[in-house]
């Protein structure tokens, strides 16, 4: 019972609920839940078009002596003379990454952009803080009266016109 007096062992349990609702928290976070799924439907996704791939597609390619999918070579170099080098499944694998790149493409990356592009608020251009000078067109301040360079008396810069609300007549 004289370690339950001890101040090291009775924050032991106040120290474990903040590290968890910490990881409650990260954890509740939309963004690693998001992401979990998307692993998810991609690691799904996948097997679908390897499938598609490897069981429609490569099949349907013919070469000399068999299909695509199983297209195999012999080196002759090779003293082993069990040694294969699989053609046909690294063809299956490049027509599955071009498969996927174009979907993730066409479906995720470009609607993706016009949202952003049709959301995003319009930057708005602030106005210059410079000006050039009409006589040696270095730039001075935009209130400036004078030249720092060339010492010229400055015209006032333009300011733009206040929108005005024209008057409409009934009769």
């Amino acid at each position: 019972m004289a370690n339950w007096n001890n101040q090291v062992v009775s924050g032991v349990g106040h120290q474990t609920k903040e590290t968890l609702s910490g990881f409650k928290a990260f954890i509740l976070r939309g963004n690693v839940v998001d992401l979990a799924v998307g692993i998810m439907i991609g690691a799904a996704f996948t097997a679908v078009v390897n499938g598609l791939v490897g069981d429609i597609i490569t099949p349907l390619i013919p070469i000399p002596g068999g299909s695509l999918s199983t297209w195999t070579w012999h080196p002759p170099y090779n003293p082993n003379p069990k040694a294969v080098v699989n053609v046909g499944a690294f063809i299956n694998v490049l027509i599955t990454f071009l498969i996927l790149a174009i979907v993730i493409y066409f479906f995720i990356v470009q609607p993706m952009n016009a949202f952003m592009k049709h959301y995003k608020p319009k930057d708005s251009e602030a106005p210059s803080a410079t000006r050039d000078c009409p006589y040696c067109l270095n730039s001075v301040p935009l209130m400036a009266i004078r030249c720092g360079f060339c010492t010229s008396p400055l015209p006032p810069p333009q300011q733009p016109a206040p929108m005005q609300n024209p008057m409409v007549q009934r009769s």
